[in-house]
């Protein structure tokens, strides 16, 4: 099980490729927060609802000073399916080898349908402009969520 980040850790960088498979990094957003967010899958129903409700709140929460990217283990072709598909305009960038979930506590074990596996974990970091973690929440639902941070977050 990988440890789970707390307010005031140092995030752990980043460059993973994003649906056009540009290097993402998340050293280039130093000076601004940046909201990173973990998701299971790519193109399924609860992953399509957080990625649109982020994409409908883009223009806000960066009117707010913060930057957004969605990581999953999806490869950077099923990654621009999905950016197609749903027109969003959140950055989303893959992890297939779950390096960069597993640094973030974004990858392990979870319950699901009342069975233990082995998985992503939905969670969002919030990253300061120092690269500090400022906010994590863990096990987080797909609906709703995006409401509950800009709340969380007095945007």
């Amino acid at each position: 099980m990988s440890e789970r980040l707390q307010p005031g850790d140092t995030a752990p960088g980043f460059t993973l490729p994003d649906a056009d498979g540009t290097e993402v990094s998340l050293a280039a957003h130093k000076g601004r927060k940046v909201i990173v967010y973990f998701y299971p899958a790519a193109l399924t129903p609860g992953c399509t609802k957080q990625a649109c409700d982020f994409t409908d709140n883009l223009e806000l929460l960066a009117q707010a000073g913060y930057d957004v990217i969605g990581v999953s283990p999806d490869k950077p072709e099923k990654l621009a399916k999905f950016r197609e598909k749903e027109d969003l305009k959140v950055t989303l960038v893959g992890d297939p080898s779950k390096e960069v979930l597993t640094a973030y506590g974004a990858f392990g074990e979870k319950k699901l349908y009342g069975k233990t596996v082995t998985g992503v974990i939905r969670s969002t970091v919030v990253v300061d402009e120092e690269g500090k973690v400022e906010h994590a929440f863990y096990n987080v639902k797909a609906t709703g969520h995006v409401a509950k941070i800009i709340k969380d977050l007095g945007i």
